[in-house]
Parts: structure tokens; sequence; C-alpha cells
């Protein structure tokens, strides 16, 4: 508050104290600029470039189909194969095709411990394109 020192002047200042307007800028933008960041509901993900291809130049990548079936038989292609020896069988088709590609088909009844180890073969033979079909309803 500003007081007049002469006592017969009746005049209103009619001047804005502007610090404490400044002061409350300032803490309005420290917030805004805090929280803007965290209003962004993105993931960031840097996507990988590709070069534009006809098509008809690429091979077709192999792929084979594993499955297990209901008694807990496995099959390569629809070849029975043991347990034991799929991680074998795909090192050798690995060796064969650098880009294969491994569909899984598990029956919905087989525990899951022999899906697991099938995986875990499919890992070691050092396939990296893996899929697991599922049915849709």
């Amino acid at each position: 508050m500003a007081f007049a020192a002469q006592g017969e002047s009746d005049e209103v200042m009619s001047e804005i104290n502007v610090t404490p307007l400044v002061d409350v800028m300032l803490v309005l933008l420290v917030v805004f600029l805090v929280t803007a960041p965290l209003l962004a509901n993105t993931i960031r993900v840097n996507l990988p470039q590709t070069a534009k291809t006809s098509g008809n130049n690429q091979e077709p990548k192999k792929s084979i189909n594993l499955s297990i079936a209901a008694g807990g038989k496995v099959y390569i292609d629809k070849r029975e194969i043991d347990l034991v020896t799929v991680e074998s069988e795909l090192r050798e088709l690995k060796a064969a095709y650098p880009e294969l590609i491994v569909h899984l088909n598990a029956d919905k009844d087989i525990n899951y411990g022999l899906v697991a180890k099938t995986m875990s073969s499919v890992d070691r033979a050092g396939i990296t394109r893996l899929s697991v079909l599922t049915a849709t309803e």
C-alpha cells in the first residue's frame, strides 16, 4: 500500500504492483514445463528402416510347422520325431536355411512343461523366429 505524505490530497494510486504478478506467472510457467511431458500418453519406439523391394527378386523364407499332438508326440511338418532330437533336427534345418521360421502348434490339453521344453529346444537351436499359433473363437 502506498500512502501519500501530504494529508490534503485524496488522489488514488492507480499503479499495479507487478512483482507478485511476475512471481505467480513464473510459478505457473515452471508447473506447466514440468507437467507437459507427463501429459503425452505415447510410447516412444524407434522403428527400423527398410528398403523398398519389388518382392519378386527375394526367395521365400523357409518355414516349418512344429506340432505337439494331444498324446505328447512331436512332429516337424507331419513327420514324427522324438522330443530329444528336436534340437538337433532344428540345428540341421537352421544350417540349411539361416532365415528359418518355426510355427509352433500345441494341443490345448498338453502340459505347459512340454511346450516350454520344446520352445527351449527351438531357442538352443539358434532359431530367433518363432510364432505360436492359436485358434480364434
